[in-house]
């Protein structure tokens, strides 16, 4: 699996390509970057096909070495919410194989990333503690609006759902 860093972002890994890399995983590739709330570093993952989000808060330089795992278990953890069974969250396990990082970022999916970093300030203002909520459960409720990826509108939980049936 290849995850495409933000600038920002790669500045705080040890190991990422300046080159892009060739994608080996079924699912596909992620983008992801940094963004502060409420004076806490946060990360945001964004898969590029289908949008799906993942939104790690109160991000720590240690928990960057532990960053692969990290995303892996977020990502099964929001499946499971989505009510994907045990079975095929055991083949999308064994499908994002190991986690490289590269620079090549897509304006595309980074416009993307933005519109769901003004989802996740709405939620705020909503609701104190958003923060202290379960990541898996904030990531449900960002995959459940609309959104748009080259022009057309989708949901990107439904989207995902429909790349995991083809594994």
């Amino acid at each position: 699996m290849i995850i495409h860093c933000t600038r920002k972002l790669a500045a705080r890994l040890p190991e990422v390509s300046a080159a892009p890399l060739p994608e080996a995983s079924p699912l596909g590739s992620w983008h992801a970057n940094l963004v502060p709330i409420q004076r806490r570093q946060c990360l945001l993952f964004c898969h590029d096909e289908s949008r799906y989000c993942l939104f790690l808060p109160g991000l720590r330089a240690p928990m960057l070495a532990d960053l692969a795992r990290r995303h892996r278990e977020l990502f099964l953890a929001t499946l499971a919410l989505e009510g994907v069974d045990e079975a095929r969250r055991g083949r999308v396990d064994l499908a994002l194989g190991p986690m490289r990082f590269d620079g090549a970022t897509s304006r595309s999916v980074l416009g993307s990333m933005l519109t769901t970093r003004s989802h996740l300030d709405a939620m705020r203002l909503r609701e104190d503690g958003m923060l202290e909520r379960d990541p898996a459960l904030v990531s449900r409720d960002l995959n459940s609006r609309p959104c748009t990826a080259l022009g057309r509108w989708h949901v990107p939980r439904d989207r995902m759902l429909e790349k995991l049936a083809a594994l």
